[in-house]
C-alpha cells in the first residue's frame, strides 16, 4: 500500500509539471532551452525491478534559483507610442480653469408638483415648495470650465456656454494665481468667447494650428479641468472630421476619443506639435462621463472668429442673401448632375448682396471661394468665413451648364437673418411685385394679343388639378399678390404629387426653369421633357406667402 501511495504522488507531481509548462507564457516556452536526450541507462540486472520513468523521479533541489526576464513580445519593434510628457509639460501652464458665478433668484429647493387650481392643498404646496418666506433673495451659482491663453498679454479663449450669463468670471492658473476676467466678445453660433485678464508678467501662450491638415487617426491631446479637478491630460486620436451634431448653423466638429468630461469645455485639443487644432465643446454621454465620443470646434472655423472678437468685439461674417435647400437625388437627376451635391437656390433676398442677378432662383451652387459644396450646410459656413465686402467666385449650375459668377458679400447680421426668413423672394424676372411698372404682364402673349388666346381650362398632371391663378382663386386660397404661376386646386390621394408633399393652394411657378402661368403650358412642358428622355420634372413651387422650394417629380 505504501508503494502505491508513493507512486500516486509521483504521478500527480508529473502532472503538475506538465500543467505549469502549458500555463507558461508562450514567449517563455519559445526561449526555454531544448532538453538534451539523456544518455542510455545500463540495462537492469536480471531479476531486478525496472527503474521508474524519469518524469516520476523527484527532481534534485537546485543549487541556486535562476531568475530570467521574459523576452520581449516584439523584439526590435517599437515599445509603444512615444511619451508625451515633455509636450504636456510645456503646455500645461497655458491651460487655465474658468470659474464663474451668477446671481439667481431663490425659488425653493426643487420643482413644484402640479396641483389642480382651487385644491384645498394648493396653498400648502405653494408654501412648502416655493418657500415664500425666502422669495426675493438671490443666491450664487458657480460653474467651472476650461480655457487657454492665446496671447501673452492676457487673451483667453473658452466656450460661450462656460461663461454665459455670468456676473463674475475668474481665471485660475496652474500655479494657483487667480485673475478677474473681462468678457471681450462672444459668438453663440460657434459657442466661442474671448476673455481678457491683466497679468503682472507675460503669460505662457499657445499657438493655433491648422486643423485642415489633421487626418483621421492622428494623435491629439486634450488638456482641461474635468469635474473641477484642475489640469488633466488625456490622449487619443481624431476619430472623424466634419461632424454635424446640430449645435449651430456652422457645425464642422472634430470628433475625438481623447477623454473629455464635464469641465473640459473650452479647453484646447492639441496636435503633437503643441498647436491648438480644436476647442473642446461637447460630448455624447448617457452617464455624463467620457465614453470616447467628444467634439471640438476646429481652428479652421474658430481662429477667424477669435481674431474678430478681439479686433471688433463681434463677428463679421459674410452674407450672400439667398435661400437654399438640399439637392436630393431626384433633383440632381432632373438637373443632370452626376450626384446629389451643392446647394439649390430657392430664392434671393430682396435688397441683399445679389443685386444684378449674379445668382438666381433655381441655380445650384457647386463651389464657393474655391471650396466645393458637397452638402447644403457647407455653403453657409464657407460664406460666413469669407471676407465681407470682397469679391468671391462661385460656380453655379444653370440651364444644365456650369457657370462662374462673381459676387460681393455683405455682412451677416441678426436682422439680416430675420429678413432672410421674412422677406419675399425675388421671383423670376418680370413676375414679381418688386420689379417695377415696366414689368406689367397682364396682357402679354400668354393671356392673349398677337399670340392668340390660350386655353384657360384646368389641366391635370402628376395627380394634381391645375388652374389659372385668377383673382377669385387667389382670394379663395389666400395667396399673396407677389405669387404668380399655376395654382394647385386638388391633389389626388396616393398620387406622385401627394407623395412629394405638394398641397392644395400652392403655386407652380416654373417647370425646368421655365415660367408657367397657364395649365396647358405646364402640361406641354412636361410632355416635352418626357420626349427628351428626362427622368424627372424639376418644379419651382411657391407656398401661399411666396416662399419657394424645388420639387422633382418622376416622369416615368
Amino acid at each position: 500500500m505504501a508503494h502505491s501511495t508513493r507512486s500516486s504522488r509521483k504521478r500527480l507531481l508529473a502532472l503538475g509539471v506538465s500543467l505549469a509548462v502549458l500555463a507558461a507564457p508562450l514567449h517563455a516556452i519559445a526561449q526555454a532551452p531544448v532538453p538534451q536526450s539523456p544518455a542510455p541507462s545500463p540495462a537492469p540486472a536480471q531479476g531486478a525491478a525496472p527503474a521508474p520513468p524519469a518524469a516520476m523521479l523527484p527532481a534534485p533541489p537546485p543549487s541556486a534559483p535562476t531568475i530570467t526576464s521574459p523576452a520581449p513580445v516584439n523584439p526590435g519593434g517599437p515599445a509603444g507610442p512615444a511619451p508625451i510628457s515633455d509636450l504636456a509639460e510645456g503646455l500645461l501652464d497655458a491651460v487655465v480653469n474658468i470659474s464663474t458665478s451668477q446671481s439667481v433668484k431663490d425659488e425653493g429647493a426643487g420643482p413644484q408638483p402640479q396641483i389642480q387650481q382651487g385644491s384645498p392643498f394648493e396653498e400648502f404646496f405653494d408654501d412648502f415648495f416655493d418657500d415664500k418666506s425666502n422669495q426675493g433673495r438671490n443666491q450664487k451659482v458657480s460653474s467651472l470650465g476650461s480655457g487657454f491663453v492665446i496671447d501673452a498679454s492676457g487673451f483667453v479663449v473658452t466656450n460661450n456656454h462656460v461663461i454665459e450669463g455670468a456676473d463674475d468670471i475668474e481665471v485660475i492658473f496652474p500655479n494657483g494665481t487667480k485673475l478677474k476676467a473681462k468678457l471681450v466678445g462672444t459668438d453663440t453660433k460657434t459657442d466661442l468667447s474671448v476673455l481678457k485678464v491683466e497679468p503682472k508678467a507675460p503669460l505662457k501662450a499657445v499657438p493655433f494650428g491648422d486643423s485642415r491638415k489633421m487626418r483621421i487617426g492622428d494623435w491629439v491631446m486634450a488638456i482641461g479641468n474635468p469635474f473641477g479637478l484642475g489640469g488633466s491630460v488625456s490622449l487619443g486620436i481624431i476619430s472623424a472630421r466634419g461632424r454635424n451634431i446640430n449645435a449651430g448653423p456652422y457645425d464642422n466638429f472634430i470628433q475625438t476619443d481623447a477623454a473629455i468630461n464635464k469641465g473640459n469645455s473650452g479647453g484646447p485639443l492639441f496636435n503633437m506639435r503643441g498647436e491648438v487644432i480644436g476647442i473642446n465643446t461637447a460630448i455624447i454621454s448617457p452617464s455624463g462621463g467620457s465614453i470616447g465620443i467628444g467634439f471640438s470646434v476646429p481652428t479652421e472655423l474658430a481662429e477667424n472668429v477669435v481674431h474678430q472678437l478681439i479686433e471688433f468685439g463681434e463677428t463679421r461674417r459674410g452674407w450672400l442673401g439667398v435661400r437654399i435647400q438640399p439637392v436630393t437625388e431626384d433633383v440632381a437627376s432632373s438637373l443632370g448632375l452626376d450626384r446629389a451635391r451643392g446647394a439649390l437656390v430657392s430664392g434671393v433676398v430682396a435688397e441683399g448682396p445679389i443685386k444684378k442677378g449674379e445668382i438666381k432662383a433655381g441655380d445650384v451652387i457647386l463651389s464657393f471661394a474655391g471650396q466645393p459644396i458637397n452638402e447644403m450646410r457647407d455653403l453657409p459656413r464657407i460664406v460666413a468665413e469669407s471676407p465681407v465686402g470682397k469679391e468671391a467666385e462661385a460656380v453655379v449650375l444653370r440651364d444644365g451648364k456650369e457657370q462662374k459668377v462673381k459676387v460681393t458679400l455683405g455682412q451677416l447680421q441678426d436682422k439680416a437673418e430675420a429678413d432672410d426668413e421674412a422677406d419675399k423672394p425675388n421671383l423670376p424676372e418680370g413676375k414679381g411685385d418688386d420689379m417695377g411698372p415696366d414689368n406689367d404682364t397682364s396682357d402679354n402673349g400668354s393671356q392673349g394679343g398677337q399670340g392668340g388666346e390660350k386655353s384657360q381650362a384646368p389641366a391635370a398632371a402628376f395627380g394634381m388639378t391645375l388652374a389659372v391663378l385668377d383673382d377669385e382663386r387667389r382670394k379663395s386660397f389666400g395667396i399673396s399678390e407677389s405669387v404668380e404661376g399655376v395654382v394647385v386646386t386638388k391633389i389626388e390621394a396616393g398620387s406622385v404629387a401627394a407623395g412629394k408633399g405638394l398641397k392644395e393652394g400652392e403655386v407652380v411657378v416654373e417647370v425646368a426653369q421655365d415660367f408657367v402661368d397657364n395649365p396647358a403650358d405646364l402640361v406641354a412642358k412636361v410632355e416635352a421633357l418626357k420626349g427628351e428622355g428626362r427622368r424627372n420634372a424639376h418644379l419651382m413651387v411657391a407656398d401661399k406667402a411666396g416662399n419657394l422650394r424645388f420639387v422633382a417629380l418622376p416622369l416615368e
